[in-house]
């Protein structure tokens, strides 16, 4: 968690990603804080660019996921400032929006995932789920000989026509065994297939998006503008999914989708966890011109993430298949004190 507080005593929260946030917290301190203490935060967006180019040896992910948390702290700021919801100073109203069910587990038999996914729906209301097919830069192996196929078989047939079914491959598969799978994806109403091939090789991914029918998506890892620009241009997927903590913040993947909306792409976002980064992407989907239908909102529950435990209040509900975008000014949220005090931190201070 990253918390901005301005000379007036003002204060702003916002998040790091989550994975290996200890390395990420660090270079927050070290590489992002030396450049804005003491700086104006008009423009939050220009900001953050000026801290990637005087660190402009360092462009990798990290950078970026330590930005991401001065950005997002500092939309809280400006949006608490006005009174207003991120979401209403974006030009968006909160309202409740479509979510779909996001399983991260390969782990599971296609029965039991089934199993759940049903429960989950008559539970909760969803009417869109996503699961996982291959294995993780599995070069084109299954997590277990046949898993991909008899997984999509047995949601298939448990699911009615009106639940939407999304996979994600996660940069498991060549081309031609994307096609292939892709085409039994097909035969089986699965609309959604995420970063069919390693997400670094685009040309891949090309091949993949334009031999199928159903949306080929990708997009989550990457962290770099030109390469944003590279992918929407080369119209190597059909939706694309940025993720607001790995890409900087929410100005940057504002950018992002807007380069998206330039070229009828529709913006999906990555939100695979339960920390804030799923309120930041229902506060920008909801004022998004080109947003996808529906909002990713992970079903894993503590064992998979313990650290979700009583993260911030109120916690998001799906109601109907719908999650409601928290309305009150900034982000809507209020970090648990509890979680905070349990937690290490660092303080960086401007001196006069």
């Amino acid at each position: 968690m990253v918390r901005v507080r301005t000379g007036d005593g003002a204060e702003g929260w916002g998040q790091t990603a989550p994975y290996h946030s200890d390395i990420t917290a660090l270079v927050l301190h070290r590489q992002v804080a030396p450049h804005v203490l003491g700086a104006e935060t008009d423009d939050i967006g220009a900001l953050v660019e000026t801290v990637l180019e005087r660190e402009h040896k360092f462009p990798g992910s990290y950078l970026r996921r330590a930005a991401g948390g001065l950005d997002t702290a500092l939309w809280d700021l400006h949006a608490k400032a006005q009174g207003r919801s991120v979401c209403e100073l974006l030009g968006g109203t909160p309202r409740p929006l479509r979510v779909y069910g996001s399983s991260m587990r390969r782990d599971i038999t296609p029965e039991d995932e089934a199993e759940r996914l049903c429960r989950l729906r008559e539970e909760h209301g969803f009417d869109a789920f996503k699961f996982r097919v291959g294995k993780e830069c599995g070069h084109d192996e299954d997590e277990w000989p046949g898993r991909s196929e008899a997984i999509v078989a047995e949601v298939s047939r448990r699911m009615d026509d009106e639940v939407a079914l999304l996979v994600d491959g996660n940069s498991c598969y060549t081309p031609r065994r994307a096609i292939e799978l892709g085409r039994y994806l097909q035969d089986h109403r699965i609309c959604h297939f995420e970063e069919p091939c390693p997400y670094w090789e685009l040309e891949w991914t090309r091949e993949v998006t334009e031999a199928l029918d159903l949306d080929v998506t990708g997009g989550e890892q990457d962290c770099d503008i030109p390469t944003w620009r590279r992918m929407i241009d080369m119209r190597a997927v059909d939706v694309i999914q940025p993720d607001i903590c790995y890409l900087g913040g929410l100005s940057r993947t504002l950018e992002v989708a807007k380069l998206g909306q330039q070229a009828g792409l529709p913006c999906t976002p990555h939100s695979a966890n339960l920390s804030l980064v799923t309120v930041f992407t229902l506060h920008m989907m909801g004022a998004l011109e080109n947003a996808g239908p529906y909002v990713e909102f992970s079903i894993e529950g503590l064992d998979y993430y313990p650290w979700q435990d009583r993260l911030f209040e109120p916690a998001l509900r799906v109601e109907n298949g719908k999650v409601q975008i928290p309305a009150d000014p900034g982000w809507g949220v209020r970090i648990n004190p509890d979680w905070l005090h349990s937690a290490q931190y660092q303080i960086s201070e401007h001196r006069n």
